[in-house]
């Protein structure tokens, strides 16, 4: 308990460093000015996905309208505002929850101080581009899903894992390994029974949107599974390599991101989904066969998101966020530093030197590559079978 109530002290601390020192004037590329126009048509009475295109599922739009209950409609300062005190206790209740798995895992007291540590300090460490993105609470609800699986509390974890994935897609990823778990641990009806329950959860979310806007809804899908190679993700920065070294034809065009097109921009952004699909299922299979014990829970469930954000055609600097209250629990001191060296790198490259790496500067590409080969490495030490040591 005091562990728990220091790492969120950090945090906050933390928190409020990020408008101080060496952030002040790091520039800022945010995302709240989008999130305004959402909640301000809503709050207006528009119906989103009928009335206006929204390029997210349907539960995004509760941290983007909680700022309405308190800030004047049109006042995008005040909304900034606002929508960081409530990302602020998104965080603290992400810490919390990670503290919780934590607690399930028995850990030693200088295992549970490093990983508090790390999760306290994490704005410090990824800077302030947590600030404008409501990914801390979706970070928030998918670790609170694993602790309600490491605390056998099934159906407290379906619920929260369908509203983690009604919320931002990602959190899906988790539902082979959920399914195994209680599958090994309970029997095939009690697995089927939860995934079923993640299934309604989802259902009561999506469906009243899809029977007033289905083809807003089908929209917000396609929108994302079609969007182009992300300048950030692996298979751009090999791409933008190539160009300064061979001086191949490439170009940038601003859709959601900033994306690469030109040759073999298409062809690397089928063959990074191929290897996302590949990598998830490798992270499902392995941890399968394996005994169903909590440490192997925690490694496997980090592995699988490590995955999704490493091999993917996009990857946007707030992915990392998803990362930070599950990696830091897995029992392997080269994962933290790995994890915290990603953090970092993306903080350097991110916000304040993004426009330099849009054109191509090589200095900045290196440290955009080193990051996401950190990642890759990352997920090849969580796919490895570790020692039984670290996993009974």
């Amino acid at each position: 308990m005091a562990l728990a109530a220091g790492a969120a002290a950090l945090f906050l601390g933390s928190w409020t460093l990020l408008h101080q020192l060496w952030y002040r004037s790091s520039g800022e590329i945010v995302d709240t000015p989008g999130y305004e126009r959402y909640a301000d048509a809503i709050a207006s009475g528009k119906v989103p996905y009928r009335d206006f295109a929204v390029e997210y599922p349907p539960g995004a739009l509760l941290p983007m309208l909680a700022p309405e209950l308190n800030a004047s409609r049109g006042d995008f300062g005040e909304y900034g505002h606002t929508f960081e005190k409530w990302m602020a206790g998104a965080g603290v209740l992400m810490t919390l929850l990670a503290a919780l798995a934590l607690a399930a895992l028995r850990p030693s007291p200088r295992r549970a101080v490093i990983a508090m540590v790390i999760v306290g300090s994490s704005p410090l460490l990824l800077g302030d581009l947590m600030l404008s993105r409501f990914d801390l609470w979706v970070a928030a609800l998918t670790v609170g899903a694993l602790a309600a699986l490491l605390w056998e509390r099934q159906a407290t974890s379906a619920i929260v894992l369908g509203a983690a994935i009604a919320t931002k897609l990602f959190p899906a990823v988790l539902c082979p390994i959920g399914l195994a778990w209680i599958w090994r641990r309970r029997g095939r009806r009690a697995a089927l029974v939860w995934l079923l329950e993640v299934v309604a959860v989802c259902a009561v979310v999506f469906l009243p949107f899809v029977a007033v806007a289905p083809g807003g809804i089908g929209h917000s899908f396609t929108s994302q599974l079609a969007r182009p190679l992300q300048i950030e993700s692996l298979g751009a920065v090999v791409l933008i390599l190539v160009h300064n070294d061979l001086g191949t034809t490439l170009h940038v065009f601003s859709s959601m991101s900033q994306n690469l097109s030109g040759p073999g921009a298409h062809a690397t952004a089928v063959v990074s989904s191929i290897a996302q699909i590949a990598a998830l299922v490798a992270v499902w299979i392995a941890y399968a066969r394996g005994p169903q014990t909590r440490e192997r829970l925690v490694w496997f469930a980090a592995g699988a998101v490590v995955a999704f954000v490493a091999f993917g055609k996009v990857l946007s600097p707030q992915y990392l966020v998803w990362l930070i209250p599950l990696v830091p629990l897995v029992r392997s001191r080269y994962a933290q530093v790995l994890f915290v060296a990603g953090l970092v790198l993306t903080q350097i490259e991110f916000p304040g030197r993004y426009w330099n790496f849009v054109a191509f500067d090589p200095s900045v590409v290196g440290i955009v590559l080193a990051r996401d080969f950190l990642l890759v490495a990352l997920f090849a030490l969580l796919l490895a079978e570790p020692g039984p040591e670290r996993l009974e």
